[in-house]
C-alpha cells in the first residue's frame, strides 16, 4: 500500500507571521510612546499656558491621542 501525503500551504508562512507580528509590535509601542511624551509634557504645562494654545486639561488625553496616531 503506498501512502501519498499531498500537503499545500496556503498563505504566508510563520517567519513572515512573526515579521508581521513584531512589525504591528514596534509600531504600537512607538504609538504608545507617541501618547506618553506628548501626555506628559502637556501635563506639565500651567492652565494659564495651555489656555494661550487654546487647550484646557481635561483635552489632554484627546490631543495626545491625536499625536499618536499620527505616527
Amino acid at each position: 500500500m503506498a501512502l501519498m501525503s499531498d500537503l499545500h500551504v496556503h498563505g504566508p508562512s510563520l517567519a513572515e507571521r512573526v515579521a508581521t507580528l513584531r512589525e504591528a509590535l514596534a509600531h504600537r509601542a512607538a504609538k504608545r510612546k507617541a501618547y506618553r511624551k506628548t501626555y506628559d509634557e502637556l501635563s506639565r504645562v500651567s492652565d494659564r499656558d495651555l489656555a494661550d494654545m487654546g487647550l484646557h486639561r481635561s483635552m489632554i488625553p484627546d490631543v495626545a491621542r491625536q499625536a499618536a496616531a499620527e505616527v
